[in-house]
């Protein structure tokens, strides 16, 4: 090898090591475009987004949008007190029957002595909590739209209909009237 092959390998070397710019204005225009077409990218986008036809929350005061701004934070709901009472299968039919009726959520069904053989083994009175406050997937039942004594004999119908023996809870006594 001679001196000027040396060289023409070193050369080849170094060519085979540099990037694609070679020249200053070349450097010049690469810096230049980086950051120029970010910012054209974002002035779209944002042009873009502000084009949208956007209501202010207000702008359009309907009745409905009044109503709901200055509606009650709560409500109260008058009974009457001296209501009948209803029985264990009216309130089964009115608020059980959807999962009961089909099993759903693991509730068990009507009329399953398999199902309700366990639960009836804890007692009237913890069933009659679980109606009351709620277990498993089942939401609380007290102080919806029935009494806790129509929410009993519901849980007294159920019970009766798989086997259960428990006694129909008695309407809550009148209040006695100060002397």
């Amino acid at each position: 090898m001679s001196a000027n092959d040396h060289t023409t390998a070193t050369d080849s070397h170094d060519e085979a090591h540099t990037g694609p710019i070679k020249t200053p204005k070349q450097l010049l225009a690469a810096v230049f475009f980086s950051f120029v077409i970010p910012i054209f990218a974002i002035i779209g986008l944002v042009y873009y987004v502000a084009s949208a036809k956007l209501i202010a929350p207000g702008a359009v005061e309907t009745e409905k949008t009044v109503a709901l701004r200055i509606q009650k934070v709560g409500s109260i709901e008058i009974r009457d007190a001296n209501r009948a009472l209803k029985s264990g299968e009216e309130v089964y039919k009115a608020q059980c029957t959807t999962c009961h009726a089909a099993g759903l959520a693991g509730s068990p069904k009507f009329g399953d002595a398999g199902a309700w053989a366990s639960r009836i083994k804890t007692g009237y009175d913890a069933l009659l909590t679980s109606a009351l406050k709620g277990k498993g997937a089942m939401g609380a039942q007290g102080g919806g739209d029935y009494q806790d004594t129509e929410i009993g004999r519901a849980v007294v119908y159920l019970t009766a209909a798989a086997g259960g023996k428990f006694a129909m809870p008695a309407a809550p006594a009148a209040p006695v009237a100060a002397k």
